[in-house]
């Protein structure tokens, strides 16, 4: 049988204030089309469908016409929430969804409470077990009792044991003539984080290693790590990544959704599949005059600007003229920190003028403009009788 895995769309994250619907949007109809085109028996997105737990109207409408888009071509879908996600809402959402073929799993649920999806291969017959392990808080996998007494390792043991006996549930109904799945959305000891991941929820307690997956399982669809990688493990297990890049922490970072072949005599032969759309993000470095010598050069790409050379009045206002996806600019540290600035005690006798001239000095400005504006000021509150 053919899946298509992927995870984290983070549909509804916008950048620097900036929305990203549109390019979301082109996200995911361009994997339905790789869906389609690749005729895969089903899809598993492996958590953190939407950015937060309260997704607008309009996010929520592209992620469910995508979803009907899929089970349209006869296609299962079968979905988890990750920690972005509002399990609760996932799982309001179940009922309906699966009479159209759509598999949603909120909570952490039994095996035979509904945490185990079956599939039915429409291309081969197969039969395929899915054991779905949605995000699981390390709070709700520890008790509060324990997490006040337990010393950190003795949580991250307590957490690791938990998913240990929540996954051997989940597992038990493997067979030796079906494809046996695992999803799940969780940090596994040695990935690489992609960058855009919540740290508190990635790290420590929320870490398993990744040979705790059964050996009879043919496949281990992750989300949760942004980066495109496979873990070394008995098993094949593998994070998709996003299919976007969220943030500039995730600029090269290579974005592809997993074709997984999988038969129950066989193992997963696994073929990435590159997803271009969606806007590059780059950080560029230089001089004003460097970053805006060939505007043309960016296209449509967001850009982190890191300015090499003091700053000056208008300098914001005349980069964004020429690079208006220009969505954050800062001056290189090494240009905005004066090692020269005297003592306290030598600025208390300094005048107005020259505290100004500190005051830039320290801010990385280098205007004379600034200081002729700034006295021209002081002139007229002196002779106005308010300095």
């Amino acid at each position: 049988m053919k899946l298509l895995h992927t995870s984290d769309w983070h549909v509804g994250k916008t950048l620097k204030g900036r929305s990203r619907l549109d390019e979301q949007r082109a996200v995911l109809a361009e994997i339905v089309a790789l869906a389609i085109d690749h005729e895969v028996d089903a899809v598993l997105i492996a958590g953190d469908v939407y950015e937060n737990v309260a997704p607008t109207a309009e996010t929520q409408q592209l992620v469910v016409r995508t979803l009907l888009q899929l089970a349209r071509a006869g296609i299962d879908v079968v979905a988890i929430a990750g920690n972005h996600d509002h399990g609760p809402t996932f799982e309001a959402y179940r009922p309906l969804m699966g009479q159209v073929g759509i598999q949603l799993i909120g909570n952490v649920r039994p095996a035979d409470k509904g945490g185990v999806c079956r599939l039915t291969a429409r291309s081969t017959g197969e039969q395929a077990v899915v054991a779905t392990l949605p995000f699981l808080s390390q709070r709700y996998a520890v008790r509060a009792a324990q997490v006040l007494t337990n010393t950190p390792a003795e949580n991250v043991g307590a957490y690791d044991q938990h998913v240990r006996d929540v996954l051997a549930n989940l597992t038990a109904p493997f067979g030796n003539q079906s494809v046996n799945l695992v999803m799940a959305h969780l940090t596994c000891i040695g990935g690489t984080m992609g960058g855009g991941e919540r740290e508190a929820q990635s790290i420590m307690e929320y870490s398993v290693p990744a040979g705790i997956f059964p050996l009879d399982a043919h496949y281990v669809a992750l989300g949760h790590l942004h980066r495109r990688q496979r873990l070394p493990a008995a098993a094949p297990v593998h994070y998709s990544g996003a299919p976007l890049a969220i943030d500039f922490g995730e600029q090269d970072n290579t974005n592809v959704v997993c074709l997984v072949e999988v038969a129950p005599d066989r193992p997963a032969r696994v073929t990435d599949l590159p997803v271009s759309s969606g806007r590059r993000l780059r950080t560029i470095t230089g001089t004003v005059d460097q970053l805006l010598a060939d505007p043309d050069s960016y296209g449509d790409d967001f850009l982190r600007l890191r300015v090499t050379q003091p700053a000056y009045a208008g300098l914001r206002e005349q980069v964004l003229e020429q690079l208006p996806n220009a969505l954050e600019i800062r001056i290189d540290p090494q240009f905005s920190v004066n090692p020269h600035r005297p003592p306290r005690h030598d600025r208390l006798v300094r005048t107005p003028a020259q505290l100004f001239s500190d005051y830039c000095a320290d801010a990385g400005v280098e205007d004379p403009r600034l200081n002729r504006l700034f006295d021209e000021l002081a002139d007229e509150l002196a002779v106005s009788g308010r300095g």
